[in-house]
């Protein structure tokens, strides 16, 4: 079946930046055949035509770092002190499960779907629960079983949570949706013997490694004062740090860590949202870029950010990095759209197939309305996306080339349904801690 959607703004983030300013674009199946300014288009013959109202035709958005399971967590101790040891760690080993998980995940990806993101990293418990969820909402996914060593919900050590993870990776590989990954939680809560094993793994099966990298200051503390290196040394060290490794969060980074990462091309998911949120500090991207490094965008779990779209991260990316750079014109809106497209398929090694618009690519395809009161006028499709749009604005959604999202409504799923199915299951936990915080 032939798609054409007719009458947009496209900005397609290939390598030229190009913009169709009265665009089109055209696929088949799963890919994109044809693409360009309308004057050129030709209705095929059998062919569904979608008119675009003028709306924003971009590439489907990336988010290289999350935790879908986190929904049930989102809004509790927003504003506790060191929320990950003193309440987010232990709620997740009394109360998560994997139904809670499963329920929990698919949520999450309405959420993430809604607002145009049409690939994700996930780093979680019970990941086959995730998988299932992401092949039910029919996204895209690089999944990966958290290991941590004092043990978690799932599993009572890592050695455990190693051979799921071995598993799993057997289970989803040359799957056409969902991509397999190893996930150890951090540098801190992870042995050497465990990091080593997890990027065996990754080393075995050829798949991502992400994990929590140089986030923490008594992270940096600790490093510094036992082995007077920093975190990403300290990996680089036990040869984990390689162009698979997705590090999550790098807010502490020196001249040697940029080095170290650029050399070996590793990646890194940039959560602005969750570490501005947390007061955790903000990550030296002008740096990073400065040096060559790939760096993408991530909203973190849902009870870290709490958003799940990767167009609010555009705009805290813009003021925050502006203004702490004390540079306007740092960062053009082009180059944040593209941290959020292309950049995080070039994190995943798959820009060859997603993160741009281009004849061959996949058709994973968002459409931005602009009839919304916020979405005029528009002199620079980029400038809107980034310091004019919402989530909301966000009107269609394709993935390999299926509507997920028509008309800003789930296509194949009732959002009432999945939050039914989801807050069952949180009233179904034993503890009764969720029924104890609902208003």
């Amino acid at each position: 079946m032939i798609t054409s959607i007719i009458n947009v703004i496209v900005i397609t983030m290939n390598s030229e930046n190009e913009v169709f300013p009265d665009g089109f674009i055209q696929f088949k199946n799963d890919k994109i055949t044809l693409i360009g300014d309308r004057k050129d288009y030709v209705k095929p013959a059998e062919c569904e035509e979608i008119d675009g109202k003028r709306g924003i035709l971009m590439p489907g958005m990336i988010n290289l770092h999350s935790h879908l399971g986190m929904i049930p967590f989102r809004g509790l101790q927003d504003d506790c002190v060191d929320r990950l040891r003193k309440f987010l760690l232990p709620m997740e080993k009394a109360e998560m499960s994997p139904e809670l998980v499963y329920a929990s995940t698919k949520y999450a990806l309405s959420e993430m779907l809604l607002g145009g993101i049409t690939t994700v990293m996930d780093m979680y418990y019970f990941e086959k629960e995730t998988a299932r969820a992401a092949q039910d909402m029919s996204i895209r996914a690089f999944l990966g079983e958290t290991i941590i060593d004092e043990g978690a919900c799932d599993f009572e050590n890592p050695y455990e949570s190693l051979e799921y993870a071995e598993e799993f990776i057997q289970q989803y590989q040359n799957h056409p949706l969902i991509t397999p990954c190893i996930a150890p939680h951090s540098t801190t809560t992870c042995s050497e013997d465990v990091l080593c094993k997890a990027h065996e793994l990754s080393r075995k099966y050829s798949v991502p490694l992400t994990m929590h990298i140089s986030e923490m200051d008594y992270e940096i503390q600790y490093f510094m004062e036992k082995y007077q290196m920093s975190p990403i040394a300290y990996m680089n060290h036990l040869g984990i740090v390689d162009d698979r490794l997705v590090a999550a969060h790098c807010i502490y980074m020196n001249d040697g860590d940029f080095a170290i990462m650029k050399g070996k091309n590793a990646s890194v998911a940039h959560c602005i949202g969750s570490n501005t949120k947390a007061a955790k500090g903000i990550a030296p991207v002008k740096d990073m870029i400065e040096h060559g490094i790939t760096v993408g965008l991530g909203t973190d779990g849902p009870a870290s950010g709490n958003t799940l779209d990767i167009i609010t991260q555009f705009k805290l990316f813009a003021d925050f990095h502006k203004n702490i750079n004390r540079d306007r014109s740092l960062f053009p809106a082009s180059s944040i759209v593209a941290m959020g497209t292309i950049n995080g398929a070039k994190a995943l090694h798959i820009d060859e197939y997603i993160g741009s618009l281009e004849a061959g690519k996949q058709a994973d395809i968002v459409l931005l309305e602009t009839e919304s009161v916020n979405m005029f006028p528009i002199y620079d499709p980029y400038s809107t996306l980034v310091y004019s749009a919402n989530s909301s604005n966000v009107s269609m959604v394709f993935v390999a080339g299926k509507c997920v999202v028509k008309d800003k409504k789930l296509k194949e799923h009732n959002l009432k349904d999945l939050r039914e199915e989801l807050m069952n299951q949180m009233m179904q936990r034993e503890n009764n801690l969720f029924q104890e915080h609902l208003l």
